[in-house]
């Protein structure tokens, strides 16, 4: 499946927000944002368009869809889905995207990155109810139980994920055994477990022109 392969840090500096999307880098002074808060491009410092109506709901979109690492097509599928479902859309399309796999291992602490996380779905590292699952964007379910595979615990990158997921507080809707290197999803993940400063209504309405 395609997927975006140029360099993440201008994403960033393009949504004037860190979007975590080099892990443990983006907490250093070697972030981009804090060495270069303004967007890319020859003439981006000089030249700064206020955004409003449309350009407001794009850059939103722009910035959850390059949050969760999905590309566009992707992302209108899930926001079609939400649509035809019951309750708030913008809601539905969060929980949605909350309860890929991929996003599920980096809220697990498992990985430093959603990036990571996906690479470790996407290897075999990943166990669900007992079975491999390598597809990162697999829905997780209430009751599912994500493990890591047992010859996969002593992995450097997921001993060192661990380690500094240790001050990362974990949703309420997710609970995780570090001994056993096991979590389980307790429920849907609800619009107040999303702490990332979102405005959904934004992308709801740039979809509903």
């Amino acid at each position: 499946m395609a997927r975006y392969r140029d360099a993440v840090c201008r994403l960033c500096r393009r949504e004037g927000t860190k979007l975590f999307l080099k892990g443990q880098r983006c907490l250093t002074e070697k972030c981009a944002i804090e060495r270069r808060n303004f967007a890319p491009g020859q003439h981006s410092k000089a030249r700064r368009p206020k955004l409003v109506g449309y350009g407001l709901q794009l850059r939103e979109k722009q910035k959850v869809r390059r949050l969760y690492g999905i590309l566009e097509d992707q992302f209108r599928g899930y926001f079609e889905k939400a649509a035809a479902s019951k309750g708030i859309t913008g809601e539905a399309l969060l929980s949605t995207l909350e309860r890929r796999l991929d996003n599920v291992v980096y809220r697990l602490g498992l990985a430093t990155s959603r990036a990571e996380a996906r690479q470790l779905v996407r290897h075999g590292h990943i166990l669900v109810a007992g079975r491999k699952v390598n597809v990162p964007s697999y829905q997780v379910s209430p009751a599912q139980e994500i493990a890591v595979r047992e010859g996969s615990k002593q992995l450097a990158s997921i001993q060192r994920a661990l380690d500094l997921a240790g001050g990362r507080s974990l949703p309420s809707w997710l609970e995780f055994d570090r001994e056993k290197m096991q979590g389980k999803v307790l429920s849907l993940p609800r619009r107040e477990d999303i702490n990332f400063p979102i405005q959904e209504q934004m992308i709801v309405e740039l979809y509903s022109k």
